[in-house]
């Protein structure tokens, strides 16, 4: 007996063909208008001068985008690129991305991290596809096995002096003119970053000594991986860059965080912004809120509801580990890292750009070396409460592809950013958007706008 009605089945089956035809039907020309709509230059100039309006056509525009692939990712920043922990021996690697440039991170034989472009120097293709591995002495491209040390210098050419004589490689060939792009590389909290610019400053001089005090307290000893995902995101990058710098959003979105008491904009609690406004920290304080106990209820905001209830309230079960009353600090890393503790939840999140309208968000939890069994087991509970079903943070990702679809129409318009006022300094209250205008202060002197 079929477990479908046999007219749905049928139903369906004319639908998908139906769908086929349409798709046969489509006009598929080249469309010379769209093509010189990509090469226009950017309608700026900024609106107003000011850090808290921004323009929607910088989450829209094709010039652009390029632009920040080449002046921020490629620029004088510092991209995540993975974890000490991920290549603890000679030859272990992971593939990476900064910006839209595949990378290698590799672990030599001295013990030092080096960084590459993952593309072979014969005819363009990945030297490696897999997430990581090991590949003892040398990488090999599988297109014409072209081969790479650890460094990213190219080694080996299959057949380089032709067979009897003939074909193969010009005498004149010198491979040292041929290797991939190398990236600088520093480590920090047993995180990697890699940069293509010689003028990026130190890490700890770039992050500014606030947020990197802040980054210190969480990575503050050997870590470990405890999981990894990646989340797809049809939004534009910037959408949750700024979103994991909102303060204001996260009680306002986020039914958990409010009717659970993790983070209230009535409890204690800043934001922390470096000089130059590219990195923060945001800190919630579990204290008594007092005359403002209420302040939800009496707004009449979503948020807090009495009647949410959890099956296994354990899953809140959390520990003191970092001797003060922080229990959920939010840090990000210009232009797309962000560092969270969530009680005891630890992860890294890094924003991938994928095109104007798509993002990867791919996560990675940690512990530290010396867990116990016991955190084990309640960090990796605590771990339902982030992710793209976090019990927290699935609604972030719904609500950045809300302002990509809301603003398609909107070029020529502008955000509003002006919670706790117009500028991009550190303030004691959550109550505020500085951290965002914060970005848009670093972006904007990266990008040259």
């Amino acid at each position: 007996m079929l477990p479908f009605p046999i007219e749905m089945l049928v139903t369906r089956y004319r639908r998908i063909v139906m769908f086929c035809d349409n798709m046969v039907r489509m006009d598929i020309r080249h469309d010379e208008t769209v093509h010189e709509t990509l090469r226009q230059t950017p309608p700026g100039p900024w609106p107003e001068d000011s850090l808290a309006r921004v323009p929607y056509w910088v989450y829209q525009d094709e010039v652009n985008y390029k632009r920040e692939m080449r002046r921020l990712f490629e620029g004088a920043t510092w991209n995540f690129v993975c974890l000490e922990a991920d290549i603890p021996n000679k030859g272990d690697y992971r593939t990476n991305h900064v910006g839209i440039l595949p990378v290698i991170v590799v672990r030599d034989a001295d013990g030092s991290i080096n960084c590459f472009e993952n593309r072979c120097a014969h005819r363009g293709a990945l030297i490696a596809f897999d997430d990581g591995g090991n590949v003892q002495n040398n990488f090999k491209c599988i297109y014409h096995a072209w081969s790479y040390d650890l460094c990213g210098n190219l080694k080996g050419i299959a057949f380089e002096r032709g067979i009897n004589g003939l074909g193969g490689m010009s005498k004149d060939f010198r491979r040292e003119d041929f290797s991939p792009r190398k990236l600088r590389t520093t480590t920090l909290g047993g995180l990697v970053f890699a940069t293509l610019s010689p003028d990026t400053p130190p890490i700890e001089d770039y992050m500014g000594s606030a947020v990197l005090g802040r980054f210190r307290r969480v990575l503050n000893r050997p870590i470990r991986v405890m999981g990894r995902f990646v989340q797809f995101l049809p939004s534009n990058w910037k959408l949750y860059v700024e979103n994991s710098k909102d303060t204001y959003h996260a009680s306002l979105l986020h039914l958990f965080l409010t009717t659970f008491r993790i983070n209230r904009l009535t409890q204690g609690g800043g934001v922390l912004v470096s000089p130059d406004g590219g990195n923060h920290s945001t800190y919630t304080i579990a204290i008594a809120e007092g005359a403002n106990a209420t302040a939800y209820r009496d707004q009449g905001i979503r948020t807090e509801d009495d009647d949410y209830r959890l099956a296994d309230p354990s899953l809140l079960d959390s520990v003191n580990e970092f001797g003060d009353p922080i229990q959920v600090q939010i840090l990000s890393i210009f232009p797309n890292t962000v560092v969270q503790q969530i009680h005891n939840c630890l992860a890294v999140r890094q924003i991938v750009p994928t095109g104007i309208n798509g993002t990867e968000l791919r996560w990675t939890y940690f512990g530290y070396a010396d867990d116990s069994p016991e955190m084990n087991r309640r960090r990796l509970k605590q771990q339902n409460l982030v992710g793209p079903a976090g019990f927290v943070s699935m609604e972030d990702g719904c609500v950045t592809s809300f302002v990509q679809r809301g603003i398609a129409s909107a070029g020529d318009k502008v955000s509003v950013v002006e919670m706790g006022g117009r500028t991009a300094e550190s303030q004691e209250t959550r109550t505020t958007e500085a951290a965002v205008r914060g970005f848009w202060k670093a972006y904007r002197r990266h990008m040259g706008y």
